[in-house]
């Protein structure tokens, strides 16, 4: 996936979801901008270096367009929201769907049970 100019991965993190399987994502620093293409993406907060706590885990078809989720973006910033993890997926929407739910299922982050 394309990145805006100068934006870099920060690194791999391994969240494991309710199933036992875990998942591979690129870490990014807030703000990144991203060129179009299918991911999950997770909302994070680095409270001690490369030790992040879920705010937000979602999925989405198109990552260029803009978070649209008021409340949810609120209470990410109200908890200081630091990172965005992605995985970039391609394969398909069930999938995506899939991770999103196994991710919550095992996280619970706040924001997504301000909805």
């Amino acid at each position: 996936m394309p990145l805006e100019a100068g934006m870099h991965v920060q690194g791999i993190h391994v969240w494991p979801g309710k199933s036992g399987k875990n998942y591979r994502y690129s870490v990014y620093m807030f703000g990144t901008v991203f060129g179009p293409g299918a991911a999950n993406f997770i909302f994070a907060q680095e409270f001690r270096p490369g030790t992040y706590v879920p705010l937000y885990i979602g999925h989405t078809n198109d990552l260029s367009e803009p978070f649209s989720d008021y409340v949810a973006l609120q209470c990410m910033k109200l908890r200081r929201m630091t990172h965005i993890h992605v995985h970039f997926n391609e394969t398909s929407e069930e999938l995506r769907r899939a991770e999103r739910s196994d991710l919550i299922a095992q996280w619970s982050p706040l924001c997504n049970q301000m909805r």
